[in-house]
């Protein structure tokens, strides 16, 4: 065997495994590392039997499925010169079939599993002729968006939600998506993941995209990028441009690995080579340790790079990264930047056994490292402490420096730093001014008004960020936070359980501090909490919901319908109380599930109680109010969009919200409603439209609330 085949033997072996760890959600190399091998093959031996093949993906224990047509993957174009090659290669075909004025169709590349949904089954790609059948994903919780049977697309994770909850737990998004897919028992993020209904199967066909010519997909590449790519809240790995001309696609054919009359472009970032001098490890306010390579500076779009985030243990482990390693990093548009590839690996890799910070053993869940001493890690309290006054918004001169020096000093928690004035910090070192400006600084903090969801979001409390802040505050008040139970959590829409159980043990190890900070009467905004979604949260209809012969989607029903009549014609102290004539009346006169309200009333009396006696104005459906009746956007989720005619949105959003509906910012997966004024951006109508969002004009809408009160009255 010659030099070239021992080469060639070598490259298709580090394809394969490369591979093999990409399908598994483990990527070894970036995409664009994987396409110079795969290039580098091509240029040794442009025939070899790995290129003309969709590189595999396994997935043991499920049942193959073969496609009625191939599902192939896609060729790849780096270069503008690539790019005009493939335009070359449609207008030839063109020409042969008498086509002129080729447009090509341009969308989003997602960067998850690619799938089939026919409406019964969703298979994975698998070798291109044989997927398997993973239709149980949608049994799991991801949510089909558009509806079944949308025919090829991916599944992915919202970018956005990602970001938020778990860039800290998951090298990649991928890796969630094929964890999911590939395992009966998913781990809890993924689980929470589910819950939320953030992980979505996308049909390409629903996916917004912009038609262009062949110019302007070549020289216009750069604007066609950023128009399409606005709004796409899901991970993406460049463009994918075909030909609308069902002839020219006919012409064109296919490979054994790809259609000719499609491409996918990738751009890459800005890249430079740099050596490693050493990892530091960091410690999280929530205990993740993670590894942060120092690097031989090197310039990068604009700036000096001299530090590299590593992500986690997993990747040193996997990729041998330590003093004397060397690597390419990359800027994509992103502010950090991050590890392409690693060149040549280092001799001397080694993971931290017990906290750089403390001392305490560090614990090894999966890929990351974690200390568990919350309370005394001296990295823990000062990155909690930066984390509230950063996530507060409205108090300077607590930096990095500052901080660590109080908590040096032994002022370690809010509570402490709250009670010090100007003389307690002159006492530590710190100048006149500068003590003053701190004192200052806390005052501020407490006397200008915040919102209470940025409030309880700065405690720093795992899975309960801005957003689920917000939406636990819409149903528990602020003060009954630390005795909630995760049963009452999990009933909320978007938790779900092991959310549940993890944000109230997060809240009961913060109670005293809660309480601490709540005593110092800061000027809080207050969240109306909806009275409706308390009661049922609270677990007031637990016992009608055990009602049998009722199916799960007719009990779920009758108890929210119920739930909104009690809020309606029942304060909140008559139901402490237990007013049973009150409950019967609101019941219908029917004395078996009033029965049943009152009994779990009496067992939630206290938290009744306290309920009522708080200082807040709770939202009550209007129309249950008026009429007995739940009003047609009771529960909904609506989004309004656009400038309004009868009002201002924020009016029409109170009033929603006054007649029992939930007002929603962004269009999502659990919208109901998108309701139009004028101007309205065409993205968001397409977003909503791939979503199965019911899309009404202000008029259609408010014909539909005004015939409501019409009838009632």
């Amino acid at each position: 065997m010659d030099d070239q085949s021992l080469d060639i033997e070598a490259l298709v072996q580090r394809l394969d495994q490369y591979n093999t760890a990409y399908r598994n959600g483990r990527p070894m190399v970036s995409d664009a590392e994987y396409d110079r091998f795969v290039e580098q093959l091509r240029d040794i031996s442009s025939d070899h039997p790995f290129l003309r093949a969709v590189e595999p993906e396994e997935f043991s224990g499920k049942k193959k499925i073969q496609h009625p047509d191939p599902m192939l993957s896609t060729e790849k174009a780096y270069t503008e010169e690539d790019l005009r090659r493939f335009v070359l290669r449609v207008e030839k075909a063109a020409g042969l079939v008498g086509a002129d004025a080729i447009r090509f169709r341009v969308t989003a590349k997602l960067d998850g599993l690619a799938g089939r949904d026919d409406g019964h089954l969703l298979v994975t790609r698998g070798d291109g002729r044989w997927g398997y059948d993973i239709t149980n994903a949608y049994e799991k919780g991801v949510v089909p968006v558009g509806g079944r049977g949308g025919g090829l697309g991916e599944i992915v994770i919202v970018k956005s939600y990602f970001d938020t909850h778990l860039s800290s737990v998951f090298e990649h998004p991928r890796n969630l998506v094929v964890g999911i897919i590939s395992s009966d028992q998913v781990n809890d993020q993924a689980l929470r993941a589910l819950e939320d209904q953030a992980v979505h199967f996308v049909a390409y066909s629903t996916m917004a995209g912009q038609v262009c010519s062949a110019e302007e997909l070549v020289t216009n590449t750069a604007d066609i990028t950023d128009t399409v790519l606005d709004g796409i809240d899901y991970p993406v790995d460049g463009l994918v441009a075909e030909v609308t001309d069902v002839a020219v696609r006919r012409a064109m054919g296919r490979t054994a690995h790809h259609y000719r009359w499609q491409i996918a472009i990738k751009t890459r970032g800005e890249t430079a080579l740099t050596t490693v001098v050493h990892v530091t490890w960091q410690i999280g306010r929530t205990g993740n340790v993670t590894p942060v390579m120092a690097v031989v500076p090197v310039p990068l779009s604009g700036a000096t790079i001299g530090r590299v985030t590593a992500h986690n243990a997993g990747m040193i482990e996997r990729h041998r990264i330590g003093p004397g390693a060397e690597i390419e990093i990359i800027r994509s548009g992103e502010v950090i930047p991050k590890l392409e590839r690693v060149l040549s690996p280092s001799a001397e890799t080694s993971l931290p056994s017990s906290c750089p910070s403390c001392g305490t053993k560090l614990i090894r869940q999966n890929d990351f490292l974690r200390c568990p001493n919350t309370e005394g890690c001296r990295d823990q309290a000062i990155q909690r402490i930066r984390y509230w006054f950063h996530t507060l918004g409205n108090a300077d001169w607590f930096g990095q420096k500052t901080v660590e020096k109080l908590v040096d000093a032994g002022f370690s928690t809010l509570e402490k730093i709250y009670d010090m004035n100007a003389a307690d910090y002159e006492g530590l070192g710190f100048g006149p001014v500068q003590s003053v400006n701190l004192e200052t600084a806390t005052r501020l903090s407490r006397t200008q008004i915040i919102e209470d969801w940025r409030f309880l979001a700065a405690f720093g409390i795992p899975d309960l960020g801005l957003g689920d802040s917000r939406n636990l505050l819409r149903v528990f008040p602020l003060e009954m936070l630390p005795h909630v139970s995760p049963e009452q959590i999990a009933r909320i829409r978007g938790f779900g359980e092991r959310t549940g159980h993890q944000i109230a043990e997060g809240l009961f190890s913060r109670r005293k501090m809660i309480g601490h900070m709540l005593a110092r009467n800061f000027s809080l905004e207050r969240t109306q909490p909806r009275m409706m979604d308390f009661i049922l949260a609270l677990g007031l209809m637990a016992g009608i919901d055990r009602i049998e012969g009722l199916s799960q989607k007719e009990k779920k029903t009758k108890t929210e319908a119920l739930a909104g009549i009690l809020a309606g014609r029942m304060s909140l102290e008559a139901l402490a109380a237990g007013d049973e004539t009150a409950a019967l009346a609101a019941c219908g006169g029917d004395r078996a599930v009033c029965e049943r309200v009152m009994t779990a009333a009496n067992t939630l009396a206290d938290s009744l109680a306290m309920a009522a006696g708080l200082p807040l104005e709770w939202i009550r459906p209007a129309e249950i109010r008026n009429t007995g009746r739940a009003s047609a956007i009771s529960g909904k989720r609506i989004v309004f969009t656009g400038k309004m005619q009868r009002g201002s949105r924020q009016e029409m959003m109170r009033l929603a919200e006054e007649m029992g509906a939930v007002v929603q910012t962004a269009v999502s997966g659990n919208t109901d409603l998108l309701v139009c004024g004028e101007k309205v951006g065409d993205k968001k109508m397409e977003k909503a439209r791939a979503a199965d969002v019911l899309i009404l004009s202000e008029s259609e809408y408010l014909q539909m609330i005004d015939k409501e009160g019409g009838d009632s009255s």
